[in-house]
């Protein structure tokens, strides 16, 4: 059997107090790359050169990785021309190093293992890293005290630490974005409904907007009674419900077109949401189950659905008063215990950002804050982030009530950091508004004929719902029309034959 090879600790590796790391493991594992290059096809997926102790190892594996993605073979006769002005590889006896790697061939059958701990000791470094980090932050106090700040970046620094193995940039060749691409194109394929990013379960939006794309930020808005919570709690139950039955037939999670959804409600609480998506689901209004006025059939009909929604992947957290950098916190917090991949935001102007003062610009600045920092967490946790917006009331004053983005309220920013901006729309809630005097026995023909006009708009616009797309990056804006069903806050796509 043959002797292991010691490896002598560069002099740039070696440190008063020894962080965790296996320098042999590294060693072995180059070794068996240079004598079996195919091997880099397993351990690159999870694998970086930052992840080796020694430096010099991490340049050896960069080097192997660049020949083997050339199509080149990658061994210590390819690689020595590359090494002979290292400084670090003469301090081990220069390119001959290189063979000195490849002397074990027992390393071959091992090489998954040694990558896997290479790589669990460069999370327990990038761990210590933080913990030092806190500490120091911890103790000086010369600079302002701000324990706050000092936890929220703390979180973002081990929540790099548990996605990305410490991982401080994002930086792709355009060979890992393209691979990236045609697997959110095979996604779509596969979903049978054009979907590259998660379903919205409209077949119309999805259509249009292709799905809610990964690290987008998309807003929501619609001036009060248009159904914007309504259609956002539609699509979060749609998303959640997808990844359930993908589950149940078999499909892994980063093949579905669904995802678990966190939804952060600032206005209305968890139960009234989950009322809502309940009488959604059971038929049965959501007025009549607050005040119990439903049959044994209704509640059959409800505990039926309040069963098969048990374990649906929805988690609300209806926190009132939450600071853009609590939502972090702990939108980071359920991407990694549950795994979120769809955050929903009602609404926007309800969370608060860290500036004091209350004055007009004050506000202008802190919705920019918040929309920038919304846009970040998309970025962060790579998942699609739905905020809903209000609208000013210069909607009110326009004859045609459809919104603009000009109508976004109080900050241009919204717009700006905006991938996708939705407006929902429903003509019916303004036509029965306009609800003329009811005609009497004895009235005029003109009154008889006013409300035999306001009927037949009331007619064609009832149930009906626009979903306008004013700005969207990966494709063109337009309209979608939808169903609403007032009575049950359920948007759906139209039937064929519905009239509109």
């Amino acid at each position: 059997m043959a002797e292991p090879i010691r490896i002598p600790v560069p002099a740039a590796a070696a440190e008063p107090q020894a962080l965790p790391h296996n320098v042999e493991a590294e060693a072995a594992l180059l070794g068996a790359l240079m004598v079996d290059n195919r091997l880099a096809e397993d351990v690159q997926v999870k694998l970086r050169p930052d992840h080796f102790h020694v430096p010099l190892h991490g340049r050896v594996y960069e080097a192997v990785l660049r020949m083997v993605d050339k199509n080149m073979v990658a061994n210590p006769v390819t690689l020595r021309p590359l090494f002979e002005a290292d400084v670090e590889m003469k301090e081990l006896g220069g390119p001959a190093y290189l063979a000195k790697l490849t002397g074990s061939g027992a390393a071959l059958i091992g090489a998954r293992d040694f990558a896997q701990q290479i790589y669990d000791l460069a999370l327990l470094r990038e761990l210590i890293g933080v913990g030092r980090g806190m500490v120091e932050k911890a103790i000086d106090t010369s600079a302002e005290v701000d324990p706050k700040g000092q936890i929220e970046q703390a979180e973002i620094a081990l929540y790099r630490v548990a996605e990305e193995g410490g991982e401080q940039g994002s930086v792709k060749s355009f060979g890992q974005a393209t691979r990236i691409a045609v697997e959110a194109a095979e996604r779509a394929l596969n979903s049978g409904g054009h979907v590259s990013g998660i379903t919205t379960g409209l077949d119309a939006l999805n259509a249009k907007i292709g799905g809610l794309h990964h690290s987008d930020l998309l807003i929501l808005a619609g001036r009060p009674g248009m159904g914007k919570t309504a259609l956002a709690t539609n699509i979060a139950f749609n998303a959640a419900r997808r990844l359930t039955r993908d589950r149940e037939d078999g499909i892994d999670d980063a093949k579905s077109v669904g995802a678990g959804v966190a939804f952060f409600s600032l206005e209305m609480s968890a139960d009234q949401l989950a009322t809502r998506i309940l009488s959604e689901q059971s038929n049965i209004s959501s007025e009549n189950l607050r005040m119990g006025k439903i049959s044994q059939q209704d509640f059959r009909n409800l505990a039926r659905a309040a069963a098969e929604l048990e374990s649906l992947p929805l988690y609300i957290d209806d926190t009132p008063g939450l600071s853009i950098a609590a939502l972090r916190t702990r939108a980071r917090r359920l991407k990694r215990q549950r795994g979120i991949g769809f955050i929903v935001v009602d609404y926007l102007q309800l969370l608060s950002g860290s500036g004091k003062g209350s004055s007009e610009s004050n506000r202008v600045q802190e919705i920019s804050e918040i929309s920038r920092g919304l846009k970040q967490l998309a970025k962060e946790l790579n998942v699609p982030v739905m905020a809903l917006s209000q609208l000013s009331r210069a909607v009110e004053q326009r004859e045609d009530k459809r919104p603009q983005l000009s109508d976004l309220r109080e900050s241009g920013s919204i717009e700006q950091d905006a991938d996708i901006v939705l407006f929902v729309y429903r003509e019916d809630y303004y036509v029965a508004s306009r609800e003329p005097k009811r005609p009497v026995e004895g009235d005029d023909a003109k009154t008889f004929d006013a409300h035999d006009q306001w009927a037949r708009d009331m007619e064609r616009a009832f149930g009906l719902a626009e979903v306008v797309v004013a700005k969207q990056r990966h494709g063109a804006t337009g309209k979608v029309k939808l169903k609403f069903e007032n009575r049950i806050t359920k948007f759906s796509d139209l039937a064929e034959d519905y009239p509109g």
